[in-house]
């Protein structure tokens, strides 16, 4: 049985004693339209704040935004100013400010962004006159409200964060044996001092008590979350609020609309054609366009499901997986490249050296680059599978890594060779990380999934969204690697929580391998499904992957008068709002992004046949050559 284990890694903020630090003298030149500004006095947690603001400038990216990360203790006074906004991850406990930076941030016309902690330095400090300019105080740091113990496991905090209707709870596990506590449970209590500058922007209730406080308080252009949303994310939790409120924040008036993207995970060789034309043919009966994540090299060098026999079956030799394609392809399938083997070599990495099994561009058993790593290394691996796509008629455009994974030199590999991944994503804050840690000043790493699209992220991918997850079935009797239980309703929750990004995706995928006739037992089909029907019950419209592609198909009325003047639709996918269009090269007017299908303006001036252009903020864009006639 081959599956994917989805695990996102998950990055906690913890609570630091104070340690003193230095300051650099000079920062480099803005060169960002943001800056993040993060903590890294510490020897053991250093990089923490790294990775919170690597993730945060992801998110950035769905904003067309670029980003200057810097350490706060190397701000240099007007770097605020020199910034479209300024976001400044709290993420060790009383770390030192430079008195630059507080000035700064009390001062600026400009936007601030404070993550949980330290705003004390700023507020309590009678230099700025905070409180009196800014309408509101920070009132204490809480946490749980008594330490667990095995009769009192779950003590409390402020762990729900009210949002458009919905709780968004914490994620917290506390394991009694070892006294082990998973969660990042501190919070900024602050109180409104003056309503007529500040305002609880979103609230948040600690679940025990009922107590509620603010979560994200308002004061003009300055902003204060009172954790950090980037720790423990998951499908429920308040990284959905920062996802949407960043909208707010950045004055980007992005419409409402939800869409819903499906795909059918881990297509190699020893696909069943059967189970593979059920899904399909369920899915066009919905007129719903789905993608392929296909592996082109499946290789199983130890025989693990072959008796023993090494087996290795290349794309143009897997007369089920080429007829599975040619059958899907021909229903709305759209093919991406989801590695070229998803297995390293001979060695288990991290299962049974299978493809769909286990990793390759990462060691998941040392949690490591592989002793290969190279960007040309990788590149090697990525286009020998693009080539095996080609030469069977593909498309090879789109990647997803296997189990989500790379390293930083395959991720450069991976932007160098594809438009756009298909994924969530594993960032470090290093190019060859060191992530044990035992090893001072070691690197960290965050798992993210988007609700949206990225038009770039850190290492340069643009990424179309997976954030709800997969169905999962415990057969611990069977396959001793599949023992999660994840249902079909718990993806569709997930997808009724996306609903608070405004322009939040629902996005899943499913394994063929589940409606197999030997496991016909778990009624996977009726699960699928149901999971369709309940995510187009909430309200989402299917999307492909490609319709994620802009392009541009036809504008009417496609003549008018040379003067300009004529109100014009025009039809086509993925315009994103900002959008701009150009008509024989001439910028038109009056543009209105109504949604991602149709673009309305205005014709400029103008003679004989002219081209049609629409370009995205991302800079992609498409053209319709001759598709306006000036007469």
């Amino acid at each position: 049985m081959k599956k994917l284990i989805l695990v996102c890694a998950l990055v906690a903020g913890m609570l630091i004693p104070y340690l003193p630090g230095t300051t650099k003298a000079q920062a480099p030149p803005p060169a960002g339209q943001v800056l993040i500004l993060y903590d890294s006095t510490n020897t053991q947690y250093a990089k923490l704040g790294q990775i919170y603001a690597i993730m945060l400038r992801n998110l950035l990216g769905h904003f067309y935004l670029s980003a200057d990360i810097v350490p706060v203790e190397s701000y240099v006074a007007g770097q605020i100013d020199a910034h479209q906004a300024t976001f400044y991850m709290g993420a060790l406990y009383d770390n030192p400010l430079p008195a630059t930076f507080l000035s700064d941030a009390a001062n600026t016309t400009k936007t601030v962004v404070w993550f949980k902690y330290n705003l004390w330095k700023l507020v309590w400090d009678p230099t700025y006159a905070f409180t009196t300019t800014h309408g509101f105080n920070f009132v204490s740091l809480r946490g749980l409200n008594s330490a667990p113990s095995s009769s009192n496991p779950s003590p409390g905090f402020f762990d729900t964060i009210l949002y458009k209707n919905k709780s968004l709870v914490k994620y917290y596990s506390y394991d009694s044996s070892t006294g082990t506590i998973k969660s990042d449970p501190d919070f900024g209590v602050t109180q409104i001092t003056d309503a007529t500058k500040a305002i609880a922007f979103v609230s948040a209730k600690n679940s025990v008590t009922g107590e509620q406080a603010p979560y994200i308080v308002r004061a003009g252009n300055f902003w204060y979350f009172a954790d950090m949303p980037l720790s423990y994310i998951g499908p429920r939790d308040r990284y959905l609020v920062l996802c949407d409120v960043l909208h707010d924040i950045l004055g980007a008036n992005h419409p409402e609309i939800h869409r819903a993207m499906v795909r059918l995970e881990d297509v190699a060789a020893t696909v069943d054609p059967g189970s593979m034309k059920k899904l399909v043919d369920y899915l066009k009966s919905k007129n719903i366009a789905f993608s392929i994540a296909t592996i082109p090299f499946y290789r199983d060098p130890l025989g693990w499901y072959n008796g023993g026999v090494p087996q290795e079956i290349h794309l143009a030799n897997a007369p089920d997986l080429l007829s599975s394609l040619q059958y899907a392809s021909a229903r709305g399938g759209q093919v991406l490249m989801h590695g070229y083997t998803h297995q390293y070599d001979s060695t288990p990495n991290l299962y049974t050296a299978v493809s769909a099994d286990d990793f390759e561009f990462w060691n998941a058993t040392l949690n490591t680059p592989v002793a290969e790593d190279s960007q040309s290394w990788a590149a090697n691996r990525l286009t020998s599978g693009q080539a095996e796509l080609r030469a069977a008629g593909y498309p090879n455009d789109v990647f997803e890594a296997p189990h989500y994974q790379a390293s930083p030199n395959a991720y450069a590999a991976i932007r160098g060779l594809f438009n756009a991944t298909y994924q969530r994503a594993v960032y470090y804050t290093s190019n060859n990380p060191v992530l044990d840690p035992n090893v001072t000043n070691h690197d960290f790493s965050g798992g993210m999934f988007y609700p949206y699209i990225i038009s770039s992220d850190y290492y340069g991918q643009r990424v179309l969204p997976e954030n709800l997850g997969n169905v999962e079935y415990n057969i611990c009797n069977i396959d001793p690697t599949s023992c999660i239980t994840y249902t079909w309703q718990d993806i569709v929750t997930n997808a009724d929580y996306a609903l608070v990004v405004r322009d939040g995706f629902g996005s899943f995928f499913f394994h063929p391998f589940w409606v197999e006739p030997d496991l016909a037992f778990l009624n996977a089909y009726n699960d699928f499904t149901n999971l369709i029907q309940g995510i187009t019950m909430l309200g989402y419209s299917w999307a492909g992957m490609r319709d994620l592609f802009i392009g541009v198909t036809s504008i009417s009325p496609n003549s008018g008068p040379k003067k300009g003047g004529t109100a014009v639709t025009i039809a086509g996918k993925d315009f994103e709002p900002g959008a701009t269009v150009k008509i024989g090269g001439v910028a038109a007017t009056s543009i209105v992004v109504v949604n991602p299908t149709r673009i309305t303006c205005v014709t400029p001036a103008g003679s004989k046949t002219a081209s049609v252009t629409v370009t995205n903020p991302d800079g992609l864009s498409a053209t319709l050559g001759n598709g306006f006639t000036y007469k």
